[in-house]
């Protein structure tokens, strides 16, 4: 990557591999994920974190190549996926031993890339920050982005009713598909008097919201008694104005929440759980990646205008 711009600047370069830490294992990257918080880092509003590779990528999937002394779970040849605090757009990249994971089931080396960074942010957030549980109503924004489809299909998988906004007919039509019960075309629709609707003016319990801005004041009202509100993003801008008064007479919990900065404990933490919970989920097939293009490397500007477009539906990746 050039200096902070558009997807014009960046580049690609050539420089050593690099070489894996005690606690870390070399991966022979086959394709890595492409997250917003790319996006935010090219145009120079999002660092790394301290000694986090300056190259773009959150997440991949491909095979050990090497391992550390302490790496000892893992063998040159197993084939993971792991989430990166930065380093993903390469033919290699050095992963924390702990923030692997085995590729689930029959999947892809290119499904499995999309799995980390959205699989980490919905389980920690939905059901670890906000304890999302069967029977509960639960709205998720952005219902056909890469965090919406999983949101869509794990909060359906763990019994919770699920409903979800999106920005077109066709899209809506996506979201049901995956599991929503209740899909809001929100260019068409007001999603607070179509939740008060679905729920018999109750509002729902959880809403997991990637906007920000104007929406947070609408989420208070779109939420039930002793509902909760999680902060993943804010696309429209993180000032808001709120009236409390709401907030209090129905005494709701507003949280969020970032996933780069966690420590490499904090982090492999979330992973053995998502290995226990969800991983089972992924070999059945109940829940899947949902992969809309793939690019190859030298393709990278496209996948970044791609993804600045929104048309996509999931997932887009790039291959190596």
């Amino acid at each position: 990557m050039g200096q902070p711009g558009g997807p014009e600047t960046l580049h690609i370069d050539t420089t050593e591999v690099p070489r894996p830490g005690p606690g870390d294992v070399l991966v022979r990257v086959a394709a890595a994920g492409i997250n917003r918080p790319d996006l935010l880092q090219r145009q120079g509003r999002y660092a790394p974190p301290p000694g986090a590779s300056p190259i773009l990528g959150l997440e991949i999937a491909g095979t050990v190549v090497a391992v550390g002394e302490r790496a000892r779970r893992w063998h040159v040849g197993d084939r993971v996926c792991a989430l990166l605090a930065g380093g993903g757009y390469a033919e290699y990249s050095v992963a924390p031993a702990m923030q692997c994971l085995p590729i689930p089931g029959s999947l892809t080396l290119i499904e499995a890339a999309g799995i980390p960074e959205t699989y980490f942010t919905v389980w920690t957030n939905l059901f670890q920050r906000v304890r999302l549980h069967a029977g509960e109503t639960v709205l998720i924004h952005g219902g056909t982005s890469g965090i919406g489809t999983t949101a869509i299909q794990l909060a359906r998988a763990f019994g919770a009713r699920v409903f979800a906004t999106a920005g077109s007919a066709a899209k809506c039509e996506v979201c049901r598909r995956l599991g929503a019960e209740l899909a809001i075309d929100y260019h068409a629709e007001d999603f607070v008097k179509a939740v008060s609707a679905a729920t018999g003016g109750h509002g729902v319990n959880v809403i997991l919201d990637m906007v920000g801005g104007p929406y947070v004041a609408r989420n208070i009202a779109a939420l039930a008694t002793e509902g909760r509100l999680v902060q993943i993003a804010f696309m429209e801008g993180s000032r808001v104005e709120a009236d409390l008064r709401a907030l209090m007479a129905k005494r709701l919990t507003i949280t969020g929440s970032t996933l780069r900065p966690r420590t490499v404990a904090q982090k492999g933490a979330i992973a053995r759980e998502l290995e226990v919970m969800v991983w089972p989920l992924l070999r059945d097939g109940t829940v899947r990646p949902i992969i809309s293009e793939t690019f190859p490397l030298d393709r990278v500007v496209d996948a970044h205008r791609a993804l600045e477009g929104s048309a996509h539906i999931g997932k887009l990746i790039l291959t190596m």
